[in-house]
């Protein structure tokens, strides 16, 4: 019998595709590849008995092209503060092997280049969302302002990584990682964030 977990929390990404990201839509990078980070903080959560409170996961993932067709090279960071059944437990959940929509986005991963325990820092402010992952990763997103100073947000998009939320379009300020030969820095190029919400029944 599979256990039963939930997770709720901010999600954020932020890659290389420049000025509109094809990808939300089933269209290809802008770039014909895309690099990007995609990071989780944890406000809730439970996997059984075992809480998730508080952490944080991030994947540093390479697509040679279109999105939806996969074949994705991903890296796969856990908070280092995360306990031994913590571990096995979010490993278990983004590493899709415990249902719900971690694992449908699993799917598109060809190659699992490596999978490291890090300190994994989030700060999340007003229009502002920050990852740093040890010394390996970071991502530094501002939110685009809108009509009248508000936030441009997207719902519904087809290809989500947190389905049913309201997307706020933000720019990257950093984005850079270098670990596994997946080697990226970049600045201005397109970012997303919005709260998630995942349960093991899909």
């Amino acid at each position: 019998m599979s256990t039963e977990w939930k997770l709720e929390g901010d999600y954020m990404e932020s890659c290389t595709c420049r000025d509109a990201c094809p990808c939300l839509f089933m269209g290809s990078p802008t770039e014909g590849s895309c690099d990007a980070l995609v990071g989780w903080h944890i406000n809730k959560g439970q996997f059984g008995e075992t809480a998730l409170d508080n952490l944080n996961v991030v994947v540093a993932l390479h697509s040679p092209g279109h999105m939806a067709e996969g074949n994705w090279k991903v890296v796969l960071y856990v908070d280092e503060r995360a306990d031994q059944s913590q571990r096995n437990a979010l490993g278990g959940i983004f590493g899709g092997q415990q249902g719900g929509h971690p694992a449908m986005l699993a799917s598109f991963i060809g190659e699992v280049l490596g999978m490291e325990y890090l300190p994994i820092s989030y700060e999340g402010g007003q229009g502002a969302r920050v990852f740093n992952v040890g010394r390996v990763a970071q991502a530094k997103l501002k939110a685009m302002e809108g009509q009248g100073g508000a936030e441009v947000q997207i719902l519904n998009h087809p290809l989500a990584v947190a389905p049913g939320q309201k997307l706020t379009v933000a720019k990257s300020e950093t984005l850079k990682h270098g670990a596994y030969g997946l080697d990226f820095e970049f600045s201005d190029r397109m970012a997303f964030y919005s709260p998630f919400n995942y349960t093991s029944a899909a």
